[in-house]
């Protein structure tokens, strides 16, 4: 089974469109790590990601809060590492991370490696000067790669 995949998105709706189809596929505890550049994407992502479960809120990143939680169909986890970097003391969200009980979406995941599970689901998106979006998906852990065969094929 592959483990990686590739697709590209060309506009808000696309990216949109992507993440509810990833959201429609989740049926267990699932931990997604988004890796890119500011405005890249991610939330974009998550926000349809978040449809896809059955969440109706507004989906806003947690880049102040470090962590919002949603509920739906399968309950969302959004975490926002990128003010975390260098930060040593236990913050509280270990456990969203080790045995998620839905999605835990963490956004900046390189500023808390150490709190990471070995099982998850890596998607790193570009953006390129014309505004497409290329994302990168690993799959680490067999049942993420059921779900990755699942959402693309």
């Amino acid at each position: 089974m592959e483990k990686k995949k590739t697709f590209t998105t060309r506009s808000k709706e696309e990216t949109l469109r992507y993440g509810e189809r990833l959201g429609e596929n989740i049926h267990r505890p699932v931990t997604v790590l988004m890796y890119g550049d500011l405005g890249a994407g991610k939330t974009t992502f998550t926000q349809g990601l978040a449809k896809g479960l059955g969440i109706t809120r507004v989906i806003t990143s947690p880049t102040f809060t470090i962590m919002k939680m949603y509920r739906g169909r399968v309950p969302l986890v959004h975490i926002d590492a990128y003010r975390l970097e260098g930060v040593s003391q236990d913050l509280g969200f270990e456990e969203y991370l080790e045995e998620p009980d839905g999605v835990t979406v963490v956004e900046w995941p390189m500023f808390i490696e150490e709190y990471l599970p070995e099982n998850a689901l890596e998607i790193t998106v570009t953006a390129d000067e014309e505004g497409t979006r290329t994302w990168s998906v690993n799959a680490k852990g067999e049942a993420e790669e059921h779900l990755l065969k699942e959402w693309l094929g």
